[in-house]
């Protein structure tokens, strides 16, 4: 992250068009600059209105495969997290995401189209402080098999821990701080993973629908099937700590914390990022 204390947003507006992961459509997005205090807004130019939603745990209704948003206004998108975690490990406080349909191109089921946008754009310092969550004392989830703890700090730190059991992965942890040369180089390029046993469910889900070995990395007794290869020994673990941070970063403000997580979900996330705002009001 950004040591500056001021906010930032982004110098130039970047698009980038691909497929949607779950809904298989070509989809088109665009990232634009945004004045002081606006936060991170989605836009749904393709409804009546163009209607906005906020990026805050706040408005997370779904987590499920992913992370939606949705406001009264009609407006919902899902999958956001690998967008807000390339803006939060950017330090971009203010932008507008102008999205033709409710879900973001996948890529190639990583962050790292979006970084690469996000890099090319540039940033610029805005006229305003940039505002801080670090927490007064521990705050901790538990949910089934995950446990989630996030502990006061002078940085942003992760320390991510998971076990895939019976695979060649083992158990695999991850421990970093986050700064915006850490995410470019070794969490935005994780692809993202799937069970093969899942697979069949998701699709009576209607999901799915745009994934292949080009966007992701499949799991099937044991075996690691994808197209290129593990980009890092530690691809999975490193993948599980962008959803993270983009889950986190629903909270709305840079974080100073540091997060310790075994077996990390959607729901976890979003569950640690709804107790700080409470933890805030």
């Amino acid at each position: 992250m950004s040591t500056t204390s001021k906010q930032r947003t982004i110098k130039k507006t970047m698009s980038y068009s691909g497929i949607a992961l779950h809904m298989g459509v070509r989809a088109h997005l665009a990232i634009n600059p945004a004045p002081v205090d606006t936060g991170i807004i989605f836009k749904r130019v393709d409804l009546d209105g163009a209607p906005t939603v906020k990026a805050s745990a706040e408005n997370v209704v779904d987590v499920r495969r992913g992370t939606t948003i949705a406001s009264r206004s009609g407006a919902a998108v899902s999958t956001v997290e690998h967008v807000m975690a390339t803006l939060t490990a950017n330090s971009i406080d203010n932008a507008i995401v102008d999205m033709d349909g409710p879900e973001p191109p996948i890529g190639d089921g990583s962050a790292l189209p979006y970084s690469e946008m996000i890099l090319e754009a540039g940033t610029v310092e805005l006229d305003s402080e940039a505002e801080y969550f670090s927490p007064s004392k521990p705050i901790y989830i538990e949910e089934d098999y995950a446990t989630s703890v996030l502990l006061p700090c002078d940085e942003f730190k992760i320390t991510c821990m998971v076990d895939f059991k019976g695979t060649p992965l083992g158990t695999q942890l991850y421990a970093g701080t986050i700064t915006e040369e850490e995410f470019a180089e070794n969490i935005a390029p994780a692809r993202t993973l799937c069970d093969y046993r899942d697979l069949e469910q998701l699709i009576a889900m209607g999901l799915v629908k745009g994934g292949s070995l080009d966007n992701a990395i499949v799991i099937n007794d044991g075996a690691i099937i994808s197209k290129e290869g593990l980009r890092f020994p530690d691809e999975l673990v490193r993948h599980k700590v962008l959803d993270v941070i983009g889950d986190l970063s629903l909270i709305g403000k840079r974080l100073k914390a540091h997060v310790i997580t075994v077996k990390p979900g959607h729901s976890t996330n979003v569950m640690l990022a709804k107790k700080a705002l409470e933890s805030i009001s």
